[in-house]
């Protein structure tokens, strides 16, 4: 403690940021460091003494200097003064005054009653106008001009200290860009980000590619100071001093030096006009609402040079920098590649971005939990940078790495556990296939009685006879009840455990099919196949360890694909897609026994069809020649699809995002284009047809509803194929049969035992914007207009199919990963205001009511609207 009462004192400001922790440990040795920061965590780094301190109080900075005198006198050597505010958004900000100008203000009055040898106050390069031709170097005598809200409080802080500081010497010290071996300069991170991740951005630049700006080493930052430090008695009273790099690198050329240690080869850069990126940057900012990194004012200054004559500090110091951008560049990326997620957490990116990408084959290594800032700058130093109020965030363990931790003999021993377990579903499957076979035996199909709704259906779709049809649906029943229990029994045996179980799971399928194939005049029938069939298909492959998985795969412990903040696959996510897949089921099921004449009627409460046709609407629509131009019943198809979706919805544990690739491919094919063809079906109805279903709106709806809550798993998988692919692991296996990831993390949470927890769980990834929830409303009325305005014709159907295709777009746009799609929504505004000059049947109001709605639908399609604190991983950066 005596040692350290020897050492001359210094004070720090901002000491917890990224250049005051580095200043911490280069004086340490030398001085007693007293570092004067915000009350709160993060701490400084040690060996430096807190003293609690705050620029915009008086009280509080009295009483910091108060305290600094009686517990270290008041003998100073240096004050550093770092702390200062700092945003991107180029707006001036009134804590620009009250922290940097009237703060520093504060601080140096304040100073006055200690013996101060020293304020060194730390300002900027940009506080002098730039040059117009990198051969022109800036030195202290340019001229001080700058050019937006940041640069300005520092010259007005650097005016208020030539004023005020009296009889303490004073050095305005102005920095060049900081950075270090990992980066921590926010213009030079996302420069490497953006070619890192092959942004399309990043292949273009609003200035002279050969712009370029003087940056510099932290460590030799940290030497400048010491070097100020120790010659404070021979100093000026008051000088000025520009440090920074005097080789400054042209964009371009540090765009080379990226790519080429990236991705083995230089980065075509192409200059585009200043107007054109300007809007690009206030659309993506403004209207869209995403967070870019790339400011409209930053587009201003891509022209500008900032190449530093550093002739004083040499002079005055002895000091040149022994460090270069151009040496750094290659470590910067080494890093980066070592360890991208934690390349970007360092340097205050979406780690999520890169979560897949470089993961280490570790087996214990721990894992961030996908919850990154997210946030870039463009532009010289961070406000963390200045003032030490870093943005510390935490993380979680991600558990193991991978899938081998346990030996063979384990895997194996689990598995015949899991087998023993769940042998009951294959007696149950015999059951079922005994049980089926007996069934037309108890039908008597040979004496089946046909209605005369059956008879019509015969003759009108030109069938074999019903009693022809009901014992080729017998025989059927009977041979694949028979296979059924035959395969079942194998499916006992390891050996044969493999091609039986999927023998039974296709015998199911075949089972759903086979009513609609014979156009079963049975109702028992129908219905004995399509439960059967269907409880077959999960007594085979869903209770049962599905076979076939990778043994790798399914001993990995991990849900939450890396990168992701949440699991897209546990049960109460898939719960939504199994509810309106059984809302589809029995819509479908209702309408499938009247198009094979088991009902004489067909439920519509609303729609009554037209004039001529005792039918109603629903009777007309899955009786038309549309409907008849199908083989089999239409409306069958739909049952045996809504079916399978809730098959598929249950099928597999909350990790089959990558241990069963190929379901959830189907299962998304199934949902998403599928559904969204069967949805524009149902749309044309009422012009192809000329009526209505309310059963098949219904139905509809549910099959829409289920593709928000279906497009993030698929997006999980898809980014699991890649990244195996990236391994070069052999892709058709992994499709086929899953297999372990590193990184990622583990989630046993039982969401679904928690009912207020499986509703938040349920909605993750899916949110609701005002502006969504408004053009689904608007797509409403446009479906109406015929109603509301009075069109007809061909301009009423355009207004009723855009409107509903509308309604489609801003629904599916509901999940975040498919957020951009609402831009297809500004086609379609688009259209609407062309069509009432391109077509037919639009009434004086309905024209103006198209313009109008156009224009609402293209404004409120632009904004990206409310988005979660979720995280997707590389999918981020398409959440706009």
């Amino acid at each position: 403690m005596d040692q350290e009462e020897k050492k001359p004192i210094v004070i720090l400001t901002g000491a917890t940021g990224f250049i005051g922790a580095a200043l911490v440990q280069k004086l340490a040795s030398a001085y007693t460091v007293v570092a004067f920061d915000r009350p709160g965590p993060p701490d400084p780094p040690e060996p430096a003494h807190a003293v609690a301190f705050d620029l915009v109080s008086d009280e509080a900075v009295h009483s910091a200097v108060t305290q600094v005198s009686q517990r270290f006198g008041r003998r100073i050597a240096a004050v550093v003064h770092l702390a200062a505010y700092y945003d991107t958004s180029g707006e001036p900000n009134p804590l620009y005054d009250k922290v940097n100008v009237e703060g520093t203000q504060r601080l140096i009055d304040q100073l006055q009653a200690l013996e101060v040898e020293q304020f060194i106050y730390a300002s900027t390069m940009l506080v002098h106008k730039p040059s117009d031709r990198p051969e022109i170097r800036i030195n202290e005598s340019s001229a001080i001009e700058p050019a937006w809200a940041y640069p300005e409080s520092k010259a007005s802080a650097e005016e208020v200290a030539r004023q005020r500081h009296g009889r303490v010497p004073l050095v305005l010290l102005r920095i060049a860009g900081v950075y270090d071996d990992i980066g921590h300069s926010p213009f030079i991170a996302e420069q490497i980000a953006r070619i890192y991740e092959h942004r399309l951005i990043s292949h273009f630049y609003p200035g002279m590619l050969c712009a370029g700006q003087s940056f510099l080493h932290v460590d030799d930052l940290a030497a400048a100071v010491v070097r100020l430090i120790e010659r404070r008695r021979s100093l000026p009273a008051e000088s000025a001093l520009l440090v920074g790099e005097p080789e400054a690198l042209g964009y371009a050329e540090i765009q080379d030096i990226v790519g080429e240690a990236l991705h083995g080869e230089g980065w075509r850069t192409l200059r585009i006009p200043q107007p054109l990126a300007r809007a690009g940057s206030w659309l993506q900012n403004e209207v869209v609402g995403s967070d870019s990194a790339i400011k409209p004012w930053m587009v201003d200054e891509a022209n500008d040079h900032y190449v530093l004559d550093i002739s004083r500090a040499r002079q005055l110091l002895g000091w040149e920098p022994e460090r270069s951008l151009r040496e750094t560049l290659p470590k910067m990326i080494a890093a980066l590649r070592a360890d991208p997620s934690a390349w970007y957490k360092a340097n205050k990116l979406n780690p999520s971005l890169v979560a897949w990408y470089g993961q280490r084959r570790k087996p214990d290594s721990n894992e961030s939990d996908g919850h990154g800032k997210g946030r870039g700058h463009g532009h010289e130093q961070s406000e963390a940078e200045l003032t030490g109020h870093e943005g510390h965030e935490h993380h979680r363990p991600g558990g193991d790495t991978g899938g081998g931790q346990h030996s063979g003999h384990d895997h194996m021993q689990m598995m015949s556990v899991d087998a023993a377990r769940t042998r009951w579903a294959h007696f149950a499957n015999i059951g079922l296939g005994l049980w089926l076979a007996a069934s037309p035996f108890v039908y008597d199909t040979a004496n089946v009685s046909a209605s005369e709704q059956i008879l019509a259906i015969t003759a009108e779709r030109q069938l074999p006879a019903p009693e022809w049809r009901a014992q080729a649906l017998a025989v059927s029943d009977i041979l694949s009840g028979l296979l059924i229990a035959v395969f079942g029994a194998l499916s006992l045996s390891r050996r044969h455990a493999w091609f039986a179980q999927w023998a039974v799971a296709f015998i199911g399928i075949w089972l759903l099919f086979a009513p609609l194939f014979f156009w079963s005049p049975s109702a028992a029938q129908y219905q004995n196949d399509l439960l059967v069939g269907s409880l077959v298909i999960a007594f085979s492959v869903l209770v049962p360890m599905m076979p076939g998985m990778s043994m790798e795969g399914m001993m990995d412990p991990k849900a939450v694909p890396p990168g992701w903040s949440y699991c897209p696959s546990t049960g109460a996510q898939r719960l939504p897609i199994a509810v309106m897949g059984l809302i589809g089921l029995l819509i479908s099921r209702m309408l499938t026994a009247y198009q094979l004449g088991h009902i004489d009627q067909a439920w519509e409460p609303f729609f009554a069809g037209s004039l001529q046709d005792p039918r109603n609407g629903t009777e007309e629509i899955i009786t038309s020649e549309v409907s008849r131009a199908w083989p089999i019943p239409d409306a069958g198809l739909g049952a045996v699809s809504y079916m399978l979706e809730i098959l598929m919805a249950v099928m597999g544990t909350r990790n089959r995002w990558r241990t069963m690739p190929w379901m959830v491919t189907f299962f998304g094919i199934l949902v998403i284009p599928l559904g969204v063809i069967s949805v524009y079906f149902i749309i044309i109805q009422p012009i192809v047809i000329g009526t209505w279903s309310t059963p098949a709106l219904i139905a509809g709806l549910a099959m829409l509803v289920m593709i928000p809550f279906a497009i993030d798993e698929v997006i999980a998988m898809g980014q699991y194929l890649y990244w195996a692919r990236c391994r070069g692991k052999p892709l058709l296996r992994i499709f086929f049969k899953g297999g372990a990831v590193e990184g990622g993390r583990e989630d046993n949470e039982d969401w679904l035992g928690q009912p207020g927890a499986a509703w938040r769980d349920l909605a993750r990834g899916v949110t609701l914007p005002w502006t969504l929830a408004v053009v689904v409303a608007l797509g409403a009325v446009l479906m109406l207009t015929r109603v509301l305005f009075g069109n007809e014709g061909a301009m009423a159907n355009s207004d009723h199919v855009v409107g509903a295709l509308v309604i489609t777009v801003a629904i599916i746009a509901t999940a975040e990963v498919a957020r951009a799609l609402r831009f297809v929504n500004v086609l379609l505004g688009g259209w609407l205001l062309l069509s009432p000059w391109l077509m037919d049947g639009a009434s004086s109001s309905g024209k103006l009511a198209s313009v109008v709605l156009g224009l609402a639908v293209i404004s409120l399609s632009l904004p990206r609207g409310r988005r979660s604190k979720e995280h997707y991983a590389s999918w981020d950066r398409f959440v706009i």
